[in-house]
């Protein structure tokens, strides 16, 4: 497989807002996981006249450090980069409280399992953004990426003055990004690591760990690293490994078992993708039966 340059190096400096640039303000929540890493990083975007991305998760104690911090300031946009819970529901809370308004993605989309924290299903935001869209202030203008595929909503944000794209869980310094059906869809994922690479970004900041300070050449890691993966779960259906335990078993088996249920959702998006460009074909297990579905060679 394709060696990605991770980066696992990241000081959090929980509870304190922290300068990253001039423009742009850093604020880790305490909800380190194995999804979330240190936890929900919020990014604040300007000074006096600010907008917040991503405000976190439903959390009291990140909420009011959030609030105490930009005391004297005005918050006049939320802006949210997609609906799972560590990213969206602190924005009700808030909002609640300041006269602020809560753009961003549309609500979340198909219902079903995600290996991550779940999805935020009273997200509902006053203006929803599209691809192009713009929200600004003083000194600062963030304009919306449309980029599916982590989930069917998922949007990145581009700050104008910095070039810098603020990535949400699309694209991460530290690990690859869940992409789990029904929401998730491998093949968006795809086309909008895609459209990143014809983009001239300086630095991604995503939503938890370090920024990404060679954003195209990392992108291009993580193509490679999915097109050689799709090529062994393809392997696997032309070898006979006909289900998708079957096939975690033997793509993952030096990877921790605990593990196994996450990686078997990537497995399942690549068959999709797969199956929808006719290259595998699906067999659901019959009415009532307790076998698994299989994937066979097309």
């Amino acid at each position: 497989m394709t060696s990605i340059t991770f980066n696992r190096e990241f000081e959090p400096d929980y509870g304190s807002l922290i300068p990253v640039t001039a423009l742009i303000r850093r604020l880790v929540a305490r909800n380190s996981g194995p999804f979330t890493a240190w936890g929900t990083g919020t990014y604040v975007i300007g000074r006096g006249e600010v907008a917040v991305i991503d405000p976190g998760p439903l959390d009291s104690a990140h909420i009011e450090a959030l609030l105490g911090a930009l005391q004297g300031e005005r918050i006049t946009h939320l802006v949210i980069t997609h609906t799972h819970l560590d990213h969206s529901p602190a924005a009700a809370a808030i909002r609640a409280r300041r006269q602020v308004r809560v753009v961003g993605c549309g609500p979340h989309g198909e219902r079903g399992e995600t290996t991550e924290a779940g999805a935020d299903y009273d997200y509902a935001p006053e203006q929803r953004l599209f691809d192009g869209d713009r929200v600004s202030g003083p000194g600062w203008t963030l304009t919306a990426v449309a980029t599916p595929g982590h989930t069917s909503n998922h949007l990145c944000y581009c700050l104008e003055e910095e070039a810098a794209l603020f990535t949400g869980d699309h694209v991460m310094g530290w690990s690859t990004s869940v992409v789990s059906p029904p929401d998730g869809d491998m093949a968006a994922y795809m086309a909008s690591l895609e459209r990143l690479l014809a983009r001239n970004d300086r630095t991604y900041y995503p939503t938890h760990g370090a920024p990404i300070r060679q954003p195209q050449a990392y992108v291009r890691q993580l193509i490679e690293h999915r097109v050689e993966r799709e090529n062994q779960v393809l392997a696997c259906v032309t070898d006979g490994f006909s289900t998708i335990d079957a096939m975690v078993r033997r793509l993952y088996a030096d990877v921790d078992v605990r593990l196994h249920h996450a990686a078997g959702r990537s497995v399942l998006a690549h068959l999709l993708k797969l199956a929808g460009e006719g290259r595998v074909r699906r067999e659901p297990a019959a009415g009532g039966s307790a076998a698994p579905e299989r994937f066979l060679v097309a």
